[in-house]
């Protein structure tokens, strides 16, 4: 039995990580914060009922001692650390003319920072041929995003993160890749005020090659894979799951 961690997974696509990952013969460590609006307790509670084992760990990713905490834990239940999916990250609408520093800090404190907590503290606990996945996004890594430019200069950061820290990990054959999810349907982008909305995510579709916006279990399938064995020769690399959207010329 392998052993995940994954943070932010009491929705989106970290809770479909977690589903997909129990499924597929995983213990897994459900991680949240205090305040998240989501209860992950209905995810734990979901593995478990499919004969899985699960437990939630608080991860606030902002905090180095609970980051600590939450490998220790996961260790302490589940007897190891096999793979880490660092997902936590938050969003707001704020143009350049209005941003404030406070905004500016907090979004890369969590976005960026926190995915550098999350790694520092899970590294000691892999083994040799263990893995770590970052969510980056399609925002910052490939494209921009007017309005949002504190996350898409986290989003973007998160590369050279994992370029550089699959050089340090390399050697002792633990593995980091990234995920570029596109436009995908998680309650992130239904937020009208700060990304586009219902209205935005139908707007979307059509320019999307694959003729659909994404599902988070897209995005988990992914993470999946780079976890598994299959990508055994894959480090220091992103994959983009967007449909084929960042491939293609507007018209």
């Amino acid at each position: 039995m392998k052993v995940l961690l994954v943070t932010g997974a009491a929705s989106g696509i970290g809770r479909a990580t977690a589903l997909r990952a129990a499924a597929a013969g995983y213990a897994v460590a459900v991680g949240t914060f205090k305040g998240d609006p989501y209860d992950v307790e209905p995810v734990v509670d979901e593995i478990i009922a499919a004969g899985c084992r699960a437990i939630s760990v608080q991860a606030d990713v902002r905090s180095t001692e609970e980051m600590s905490a939450a490998v220790q834990a996961t260790v302490a239940e589940f007897g190891r650390l096999d793979a880490v999916v660092a997902n936590a990250g938050v969003l707001k609408l704020a143009p350049l003319e209005v941003l404030t520093d406070e905004d500016w800090y907090r979004i890369l404190d969590i976005d960026l920072t926190g995915v550098m907590r999350t790694v520092r503290a899970a590294v000691r606990a892999l083994p040799a041929d263990g893995a770590v996945v970052v969510v980056s996004s399609i925002a910052g890594a490939a494209v921009g995003w007017s309005g949002h430019t504190p996350y898409t200069s986290a989003k973007a950061g998160l590369i050279g993160f994992v370029r550089s820290a699959a050089l340090e990990l390399g050697p002792r054959r633990v593995r980091i890749n990234a995920v570029l999810p596109g436009v995908i349907e998680s309650p992130q982008s239904l937020d009208p005020v700060n990304s586009g909305g219902p209205g935005g995510l139908e707007r979307s579709a059509p320019t999307i090659p694959l003729g659909r916006v994404g599902q988070p279990a897209d995005v988990a399938d992914a993470i999946l894979f780079l976890l598994s064995d299959s990508a055994r020769y894959v480090t220091g690399q992103a994959l983009t799951v967007d449909g084929g959207l960042t491939a293609a010329w507007p018209t």
